[in-house]
């Protein structure tokens, strides 16, 4: 089958990261974790003190995005990549509640958005992908064989995510990552540079009642259809 990009966007804690890692494993592509990528300049940010809960420095932090090395390097033992920022790896570090309440403020800053999809664009040049992100089919990829935009109801995420930093050893309180979701949703839904939108040619998939295996065979099922409709 020829390969071909995949583009998966949606709402956070939608599960995007999970299946996209599952079809990449699936048809064998490579696997690129776009929100993996905005949540470690938000690391940077917060290490460096340019966003604190009192204020966020735009313009020091623009001016110090060469100094940001990020890479996805694949662990073997886990069987996905992880993300290095300035070859130290933070895949840890970038999933706590914390940066989760900042990272769609530093992802809505124009100069960071332009830095990120140049990435990631490259990341994407010989096909064979899949990016799961928040515009990923509308900006990154437009022209990309198949777009997903996935969905579910706040509380649904909110239980996913405050079930998976409870897991992780994190103590967190329901209501604090329900609003996180809720605020999440809005900011990156209304900011001017490349706002959370559907990509018309996408489809959408609520997976508020679905299984993840039933989601991964829905989605397969229409990438084998896009394949095969190339011929």
């Amino acid at each position: 089958m020829k390969k071909i990009t995949i583009a998966i966007d949606g709402h956070s804690s939608t599960g995007k990261s999970t299946v996209a890692k599952q079809i990449a494993s699936h048809l064998g592509y490579t696997y690129v974790d776009s929100g993996a990528m905005y949540r470690a300049v938000t690391l940077f940010a917060m290490q460096n003190g340019f966003i604190t809960k009192e204020a966020f420095n735009v313009n020091t932090l623009v001016e110090n995005l060469h100094k940001l090395r990020i890479q996805f390097k694949f662990n073997s033992d886990l069987g996905f990549s992880e993300v290095y920022l300035n070859n130290k790896n933070v895949e840890k570090d970038i999933r706590t509640l914390n940066v989760s309440s900042f990272v769609s403020q530093v992802a809505a800053v124009p100069e960071v958005r332009y830095q990120l999809v140049k990435q990631q664009r490259k990341m994407g040049e010989d096909k064979g992908v899949v990016m799961d992100g928040r515009d990923i089919g509308t900006v990154v990829f437009p022209n990309a064989e198949v777009k997903i935009f996935m969905t579910a109801s706040a509380e649904v995420r909110a239980q996913r995510r405050f079930d998976e930093l409870v897991n992780r050893g994190d103590q967190v309180v329901f209501e604090d990552v329900l609003k996180n979701v809720k605020e999440r949703d809005y900011i990156d839904s209304h900011r001017a540079d490349s706002p959370l939108i559907k990509a018309n040619d996408a489809i959408e998939i609520d997976n508020s009642s679905l299984t993840q295996e039933e989601q991964l065979h829905k989605i397969l099922t229409i990438i084998q259809d896009a394949q095969k409709s190339m011929g």
